[in-house]
């Protein structure tokens, strides 16, 4: 759960409604992609925070791109965001068109939106440039009763962006997620749990860790969590963060077994 301020959550309950009403009369209207800037502009400085002089910059200050707008602040763009007219649905043309505005200038976090629909990415600077989709908000159907969708707002905004919310949001939702769990449960750790409680239920039951793995795989797991990209990428990580953990508890089993022999000869003198 992520704390927000209560002055921020006062402003957020109060201009998300008026905001509504407004991107909602736009998109009647089938407004254009300037005066969709226009808007989130005015978003930007009345929902989130930012001030529209100083801290909302256009086009012209990147660098050479045509982004749309920028967030500056201390001196440093801290994300980027493309905009599209509010009657286009965003597509995956223009999600690559603001990924490589962020790649070009170095800068890991874009914003994607009409105005209604905000999607949130974090550029990955490897070889070839990948990314992460954060999160998104749906302005329509968002509500300030909700804290849910108060805390995903909150990533954007000023307050938010100098507390570090979006890295911490980022980091739970790349660890917490079907994929990890997915990959946790057939982890060898947990596969000779579930082998050690199956022995349990009926004496003299003998099972293999590959005939268990086999019915997670098979039976148990949906196939889109266990397979693709996204699947591939968990299982390297809990692998990657077993490992660690076995590295550790040698090290300090080494430790102690050291202190305990130099202890033995402390005694012995």
């Amino acid at each position: 759960m992520i704390k927000i301020p209560k002055k921020v959550s006062d402003r957020l309950k109060k201009e998300m409604g008026q905001f509504q009403k407004v991107l909602l009369t736009a998109k009647d209207r089938d407004v254009n992609e300037s005066d969709t800037v226009t808007i989130v502009t005015d978003m930007l400085a009345s929902i989130f925070g930012f001030d529209k002089y100083t801290e909302i910059t256009s086009e012209q200050a990147i660098r050479g791109t045509f982004c749309d707008l920028a967030i500056k602040l201390d001196g440093k763009i801290k994300f980027l965001i493309e905009v599209k007219a509010i009657g286009l649905a965003l597509k995956e043309t223009h999600l690559r068109q603001a990924v490589g505005y962020g790649a070009n200038n170095g800068i890991p976090w874009v914003v994607l939106t009409n105005g209604l629909d905000w999607q949130i990415y974090k550029i990955r600077f490897e070889k070839p440039i990948s990314y992460d989709s954060v999160c998104s908000i749906g302005f329509a159907e968002i509500s300030s009763r909700s804290q849910e969708d108060l805390e995903r707002v909150f990533l954007l905004c000023k307050e938010g962006i100098e507390k570090a919310a979006i890295e911490g949001y980022h980091d739970h939702v790349q660890n917490v997620n079907r994929f990890v769990v997915g990959a946790i449960v057939q982890s060898d750790p947990v596969v000779t749990i579930i082998r050690r409680e199956l022995k349990k239920i009926g004496e003299g039951v003998t099972v293999t860790t590959e005939e268990i793995q086999a019915i997670l795989s098979a039976e148990v797991l949906k196939r889109d969590i266990i397979q693709g990209e996204l699947a591939e990428e968990a299982a390297a990580r809990v692998r990657k963060a077993q490992k660690k953990q076995v590295r550790k508890k040698a090290m300090r089993t080494a430790g102690g077994a050291a202190s305990h022999a130099e202890s033995e000869s402390e005694s012995e003198e």
